[in-house]
């Protein structure tokens, strides 16, 4: 249960900054929080990561369906007892079902966080999104730990 209030927060922080940014910046406006490394700018995406497959709203809406209900079913059955597997899936979820909002609701994501590391401008995100590459990351930490395990035993 707790991996649920996990997505629960995830989703609530998302929606919250994401709200505040369209309330209270203009699109494509950015203020400067770290000189050179760290900026919010007022970004919309109609596609996916790094702004692929723009236009394609019915595929992301039914591919979030059907990673929701994949997350919620490895929750009950795969991660059980599993703390890392079962937080990385809560992650995930939070991050899915928020993005999942605003396309349905807005019909783009809202995205704001935007850095410079060694002058690459990376792609503008934002919460969802860095829930969803953490909870990837904890995924396959997960089946490395257990891959090692089973070699050992």
């Amino acid at each position: 249960m707790r991996y649920y209030a996990l997505a629960i927060f995830v989703l609530i922080v998302d929606q919250i900054t994401k709200w505040l940014i369209v309330t209270r910046m203009e699109l494509g406006e950015q203020i400067t929080i770290i000189n050179e490394f760290f900026y919010l700018h007022s970004h919309r995406n109609r596609g996916a990561a790094f702004g692929i497959l723009q236009g394609q709203m019915w595929l992301f809406i039914i591919v979030t369906i059907i990673v929701i209900i994949a997350v919620i079913y490895y929750l009950h059955t795969e991660a059980k007892g599993n703390v890392l597997l079962s937080t990385s899936l809560g992650l995930i979820l939070g991050g899915a079902i928020g993005n999942f909002l605003d396309r349905l609701f807005r019909g783009e994501v809202v995205d704001f966080l935007d850095f410079y590391i060694i002058n690459y401008d990376f792609p503008i995100f934002n919460i969802a999104d860095s829930s969803l590459v953490i909870g990837v990351g904890m995924i396959a930490l997960a089946f490395l730990l257990e891959s090692r395990t089973q070699k050992e035993n």
